[in-house]
């Protein structure tokens, strides 16, 4: 099982607007290890970053000048994702960005090259209705250390997204069954024996067999004398010993 934790930095929030992505951070997770395999790239967009965009991410126009355009690394990271499951936070704004950058480039959209994108934001507001669900906030329920957090970064973040994502996702992790040998199963099937057990008998008491003989005849007066089923058993014997004798 291949998932890629991702995320994005951009010049602003409306890929319709011309809005362009200037990082992508992904992060590799093989059977729930986060594995060393990871894919980080700067960009130039071509644009300056909007004024409040840039106070989140930090990434100046000067800094991004000398870095590939997305045109130049779109293969690459096409490849990198290749049939995997994408994990984003608030997956719709990711995916909406990288699906134009795509398509100024007449390659497919991200659903197509992907096994599936699952939003853990939306999965984050199914565990924890009416709390808050941004990635600080998850670090700060999972206990997952984010003080290093003071800038948004793509690679931090994806890094940071996919310790909260496993912890979401803590429990059975495979739908495997061990496979046993027919001798396995055949000592599993006899297990073993009740005096291998110590088990305690607790008698009651006499006031306790009192209290519930009263019980069962207010149960028996409410239902017009007919005995109750605590008692059936009882009856059963007594009747059977009369035949016998």
């Amino acid at each position: 099982m291949r998932q890629i934790v991702l995320d994005t930095e951009t010049t602003g929030l409306y890929a319709s607007d011309g809005d362009r992505i200037i990082e992508i951070g992904c992060v590799e997770v093989l059977n729930r290890h986060v594995t060393k395999n990871h894919f980080h790239q700067y960009i130039n967009p071509e644009r300056d970053s909007h004024p409040d965009a840039l106070a989140v991410h930090g990434l100046t126009t000067e800094f991004l000048s000398d870095k590939p355009k997305f045109a130049e690394i779109a293969r690459a990271f096409c490849d990198y994702i290749r049939g995997a499951e994408l994990v984003i936070h608030n997956a719709p704004f990711d995916v909406g960005f990288l699906n134009a950058e795509l398509a100024r480039l007449d390659l497919p959209p991200v659903e197509e090259l992907v096994a599936c994108v699952t939003d853990s934001l939306v999965k984050a507001r199914d565990m924890f209705p009416g709390r808050r669900n941004s990635l600080d906030a998850l670090c700060e329920r999972f206990e997952i250390d984010n003080t290093h957090r003071t800038l948004h970064g793509a690679l931090l973040d994806a890094e940071l997204l996919a310790e909260v994502y496993l912890a979401m996702t803590r429990g059975q992790e495979t739908l495997e069954i061990e496979k046993l040998t027919l001798a396995d199963e055949e000592e599993a099937a006899r297990g073993k024996p009740l005096s291998a057990f110590q088990v305690m008998v607790l008698s009651p008491t006499e006031e306790e067999l009192a209290k519930h003989e009263a019980v069962l005849d207010d149960i028996e007066k409410s239902n017009k004398g007919k005995p109750c089923v605590w008692r059936m058993e009882d009856i059963a014997e007594v009747t059977e010993a009369k035949e016998v004798t």
